[in-house]
């Protein structure tokens, strides 16, 4: 009875447990990374509770400052830009470096002033509903102990 009172509550543990993800996974998904490249736009960022809730993205700025800003992706280096074109929000633009990996996760530095492999911190959203013209990067955020999902929808200028 010990026995299994014993595995039973070894396979709850091993099944609860979710094992640690490596987000520097070099496998890239090169067709997702060629549908993106271009020049994009954010045209709507949407999460439960927006009315209500302040998301600060990217560790930049609310996410409505987000509505409008312009976005670059050069797929064949993983190299771009972003900016901020808000007028009621403080401007900010900076290049990045991102990659898709085989999992569809986005992953992204933001780079500033300072060399790309200096840059040790970065962001991973998720890849959803890519079409020839739009697509959606999802983020989780933690809001009051509760995740949520934070969608930005990026239309092809």
């Amino acid at each position: 009875m010990k026995k299994s009172i014993i595995l039973l509550l070894l396979a709850v543990a091993f099944i609860g447990c979710k094992p640690k993800q490596t987000v520097t996974n070099t496998k890239l998904d090169k067709k997702t990374e060629v549908a993106l490249k271009g020049n994009w736009t954010i045209n709507a960022v949407t999460y439960p509770g927006s009315d209500y809730i302040k998301v600060t993205s990217f560790d930049i700025a609310d996410s409505k400052c987000f509505v409008g800003s312009t976005w670059k992706f050069i797929s064949n280096n993983n190299k771009g830009d972003m900016a901020l074109n808000s007028s009621s929000c403080t401007g900010f633009s900076s290049p990045i470096t991102w990659y898709i990996n085989k999992d569809g996760q986005f992953v992204m530095k933001i780079i500033n002033e300072t060399k790309s492999k200096k840059v040790l911190e970065g962001y991973v959203l998720t890849v959803t509903n890519l079409t020839e013209n739009s697509f959606h990067l999802v983020d989780q955020v933690n809001v009051g102990g509760k995740m949520i999902d934070v969608v930005y929808q990026f239309q092809r200028n």
